[in-house]
């Protein structure tokens, strides 16, 4: 028979479990989001009728054109591209680099990310709340882990594109980038908040915004 401590124990392990997923689980065989809903929830509302199409992308097949001021780009093949997708709790994107490319940093408030490596090879790393970095270099085959909502970036330092299949535990993982939720954010962040934060002048702060104000 079960002691009080030992259920106590695997009453608060099962609660764990359950806190330390991704997306809540579903109750149906499907729920195909109604993305034209007005309805707000978690998720999207699932629509009546569906087919395969709902279930289908060809996103993420062709390489991204990278030729921007960072040099890469992300394509994403989530609930919103694939419908089908919704209370799944799963989701995947493709990442190009040209070469010197990078994925700057960023997080995903919603998912941890897996990597696998297409082609080429990259520089990649993640900075634990302890500001500890982990970094590898990573080529054609190999895999990484980012956990979730983590601060983390890819680097393509070689002399050749390079592209990733990036795998997430959620439908809509979210993409937060650093820089330009800090610098570019709608109203933006006070100035001297930042100059204070970066031990900057207010001047320099006003630079950085005009570099990473989004282009009209």
């Amino acid at each position: 028979m079960m002691r009080p401590l030992e259920s106590c124990l695997m009453v608060l392990a099962v609660c764990y479990m359950g806190a330390v997923s991704a997306d809540p689980d579903l109750l149906q065989d499907v729920c195909v989001a109604d993305l034209s809903s007005g309805v707000k929830m978690n998720g999207f509302p699932c629509k009546e009728g569906f087919s395969a199409t709902d279930f289908f992308s060809d996103a993420i097949a062709n390489p991204g054109l990278t030729n921007n001021t960072i040099g890469s780009l992300v394509t994403g093949a989530n609930v919103i591209k694939i419908p089908g997708l919704n209370t799944l709790g799963v989701s995947l994107s493709r990442i190009d680099y040209a070469p010197g490319g990078l994925n700057p940093p960023h997080t995903h408030p919603r998912a941890t990310e897996v990597v696998f490596v297409l082609e080429g090879q990259l520089d990649v790393g993640f900075i634990t709340t302890t500001n500890v970095l982990i970094s590898k270099s990573i080529k054609c085959g190999e895999v990484f882990v980012f956990p979730r909502g983590l601060v983390h970036f890819q680097k393509n330092n070689g002399k050749v594109p390079a592209a990733v299949i990036a795998a997430f535990n959620s439908q809509l993982p979210g993409t937060q980038p650093i820089a330009a939720a800090l610098f570019a954010a709608t109203p933006t962040m006070p100035d001297d908040v930042l100059a204070k934060a970066f031990q900057v002048s207010t001047r320099e702060v006003e630079r950085i915004k005009t570099r990473l104000a989004p282009k009209k």
